[in-house]
């Protein structure tokens, strides 16, 4: 849990960096920051063994994947939950997302959402919205 808190900081810190603040905008970056957020408690509560997390920086955004080695157990999105009992990480970075998923392999399962920079990018076209799956 410390390192995740010590990454996240990590990440505040880069996404503050100029370069990113002139090709992004507050709203993105702190999407990011949250859908990092989600998928790293959910690695970290419901996965098992090593947790890493990658992002990428791509012309109009980021890839965000974060895998542990518990392939057993498959991202499930909380369906007629009372918000209060928690499970809305997964259904919040579907809507900070304009792709999201997960897959299995090599002994890990990644869960994974393509976020945009909310700056558009000529000859960009926004990609389609996918389910969790």
């Amino acid at each position: 849990m410390h390192d995740a808190s010590r990454v996240r900081m990590d990440l505040r810190a880069r996404l503050a960096h100029p370069s990113l603040t002139s090709s992004s905008t507050e709203d993105a970056r702190e999407g990011l920051l949250l859908a990092f957020e989600e998928l790293a408690s959910n690695a970290l509560r419901h996965g098992g063994g090593a947790v890493e997390a990658v992002i990428v920086a791509t012309a109009d955004g980021w890839i965000l994947s974060l895998s542990d080695e518990a392939v057993d157990r498959l991202p499930v999105p909380a369906v007629d939950r009372d918000p209060a009992l928690g499970g809305m990480g997964l259904p919040m970075v579907a809507q900070l997302s304009v792709q999201h998923g997960y897959a299995v392999g090599d002994d890990r399962k990644h869960v994974w959402a393509q976020l945009t920079s909310g700056v558009a990018v000529p000859g960009a076209m926004p990609g389609p919205r996918s389910r969790l799956g």
